[in-house]
């Protein structure tokens, strides 16, 4: 291989695991990552979406692309996808927690856990646990961790993290993507001197069906008149495969990245208290004891 073609083609021989690849700025990183040399793995809930999006990767990569169906809101399903990730990769170099969803009205997972907690925030926690050992065992690696600016507005509600009480998709929303950031950042604290990085970002306001299975009336009126002025999922991926795939960042862990650059978030983000807090909290219902 030239210099040059290396330089393009950053990625080759490392294999990177990316959670809900199946469209929007999921698959737009899958894509790009496949384009510059990776091995590509996806989760996707639907098996035809699935099989669609990894064709569409391998054509644009050329290489090889596995797929995983699960539905991560489901502890069972993380469990499962977890042992078969672990069978069918002996490495992983990154992991792209991206999977996420927003629901307006409160909808509870097969586990009886609050849909927008469990899928945005137990599952990458909970997945992220599972493949650490191989994540280690590959390093230098990277977890990296798409969140999104509106954890400036979270606030981490300890005495009503499932919204039983009052629930607001919105609330929902922000304190979950809150929670990205925490979980990121003590899991950086927690991997430091392994080789393992753990970074968080907002890839921007992008143009996706998200939000789409149960949108509130404000939410459809908003996307309608903002649509023209939102990143195409290709320009939304630009910073998950930067912060995965840079070799300048190799090194740099427990940070969070905005339109490719490292940027401070949000003050509550920084909290060491409440991010220690929230890592038992999280660890108490998916069974884990000793997570990371």
């Amino acid at each position: 291989m030239t210099q040059a073609h290396g330089r393009s083609r950053p990625m080759v021989g490392r294999t990177v695991l990316v959670t809900g690849g199946t469209g929007g700025i999921g698959k737009a990183t899958a894509l790009g990552l496949a384009a510059l040399g990776a091995h590509v793995a996806i989760t996707g809930r639907h098996p035809v979406r699935t099989r669609d999006a990894v064709l569409e990767i391998r054509a644009a990569g050329g290489g090889r692309v596995d797929a995983f169906v699960a539905d991560l809101s489901s502890q069972s399903e993380v469990r499962r996808v977890a042992g078969e990730v672990l069978g069918c990769l002996p490495r992983i170099d990154v992991l792209v927690n991206n999977v996420g969803g927003y629901w307006n009205t409160r909808h509870l997972t097969t586990d009886g856990l609050e849909r927008t907690f469990a899928l945005n925030h137990l599952a990458p926690f909970l997945l992220t646990a599972l493949l650490l050992d191989r994540l280690r065992d590959s390093a230098p690696a990277r977890v990296v961790t798409v969140a999104s600016n509106a954890h400036k507005a979270g606030r981490i509600d300890f005495d009503d993290l499932q919204g039983e009480r009052a629930y607001s998709g919105a609330r929902a929303y922000n304190q979950s993507k809150l929670a990205n950031v925490l979980f990121s950042y003590e899991l950086a604290r927690r991997l430091a001197g392994t080789g393992v990085t753990a970074n968080a970002l907002h890839p921007g306001v992008v143009r996706t069906g998200f939000g789409a299975e149960d949108p509130a009336g404000t939410q459809r009126l908003v996307v309608r008149l903002l649509r023209p002025f939102m990143k195409s999922p290709a320009r939304g991926a630009a910073t998950p495969i930067h912060v995965a795939s840079a070799p300048e960042l190799a090194e740099v862990s427990g940070r969070y990245f905005a339109d490719r650059k490292p940027t401070r978030s949000s003050p509550r983000s920084y909290d060491q208290t409440v991010a220690a807090r929230l890592w038992q909290i999280s660890a108490e219902p998916i069974g884990l004891t000793a997570a990371g």
